[in-house]
């Protein structure tokens, strides 16, 4: 989840879309994603709870928000998402039903339109961004 964010934040439509499981990713709209993600400012990313999806699960959910402002207005996403593993790696299948809302406290992050080596990593994690998802860009 973590990775997919990060990609939103830094544009990577391609790891967008790598990380969608191949029975759903015929349903995204490329461009549209490619758009919503470089229009956007993301401000922030909660993971809110995990249900399954350890090293013994098929599918598991992260139940996440994540902040960003478009076009002058802030926005709280919030989700279920549910992932399903396709040849070992865990990918985005679809969003899971139920979302409740709730009060959390989000995780600041400056938001950019480029992340830098050295800057925070955009997920929240603490490291760098070269030193997490940066690593194999």
């Amino acid at each position: 989840m973590r990775s997919r964010y990060t990609a939103f934040v830094t544009g990577d439509v391609d790891w967008i879309m790598d990380s969608h499981h191949p029975d759903t990713v015929a349903e995204i709209d490329r461009d549209e994603v490619a758009d919503w993600s470089k229009q956007s400012d993301w401000l922030g990313l909660t993971i809110r709870e995990t249900i399954d999806g350890g090293a013994d699960d098929d599918e598991g959910i992260v139940d996440f928000r994540a902040r960003y402002r478009l076009n002058g207005q802030e926005v709280n996403h919030v989700e279920r998402a549910r992932f399903v593993r396709a040849d070992g790696d865990w990918r985005f299948h679809n969003v899971a039903p139920d979302v409740e809302e709730e009060a959390v406290e989000l995780t600041p992050v400056t938001p950019r339109s480029t992340v830098g080596r050295n800057d925070p990593c955009p997920c929240g994690s603490g490291k760098k961004y070269k030193k997490c998802h940066g690593a194999s860009a």
